[in-house]
C-alpha cells in the first residue's frame, strides 16, 4: 500500500495575526483551529474543510506575497473548489472583494481570486471540465 497525502497547508508571515483572523473568518468563512494564547498573538491556523492557512506575524519581517516578487506570478495559494461559482456567491454575499472574479483562466482553469489583506492572492477553483 502506498503512503497517502491529503492536504498542504500555506503558511503566510503576515502584518497582523488578527487582522488575518478576522478577514477570513468573516470574508471566507474559515474557524480558527488554534491562536497563540497571547493578547497579541503572533501565530494562528485557520480552517475551512480541508483547508487551513497558518499565519504568523514577525515585526521584523514584512509580509512578501509572490505578486510582490514577480507580477505574473501572483498566486501564493490554490484552494481546490469542486464548485467556485457557488463558492463565489456565497464569499460576495460575505462582503469578499475579488482581485479577479469567476472566470475560466487561459492555463485551464474556472475559479476566482481574493487577496487579503496583506496581499496574498488566494484563487478558489478547478480544472475546466472538458468539452464534450
Amino acid at each position: 500500500m502506498t503512503p497517502t497525502t491529503q492536504a498542504i497547508s500555506p503558511f503566510f508571515i503576515v502584518s497582523n495575526v488578527n487582522q488575518t483572523i478576522a478577514f477570513c473568518r468573516e470574508k471566507l468563512g474559515f474557524e480558527t483551529t488554534f491562536q497563540q494564547p497571547d493578547r497579541d498573538p503572533f501565530f494562528a491556523i485557520v480552517r475551512r474543510e480541508g483547508v487551513q492557512i497558518l499565519a504568523k506575524s514577525d515585526k521584523d519581517t514584512p509580509p512578501l506575497p509572490n505578486a510582490k516578487r514577480n507580477p505574473s506570478m501572483r498566486w501564493d495559494a490554490y484552494v481546490y473548489a469542486p464548485d467556485p461559482d457557488a463558492l463565489a456567491v456565497e464569499f460576495a454575499n460575505r462582503g469578499a472583494a475579488f482581485s479577479l472574479p469567476i472566470n475560466d483562466t487561459h492555463d485551464g482553469l474556472r475559479g476566482f481570486e481574493i487577496c487579503d489583506p496583506d496581499g496574498y492572492v488566494l484563487f478558489f477553483g478547478r480544472p475546466q471540465k472538458p468539452t464534450e
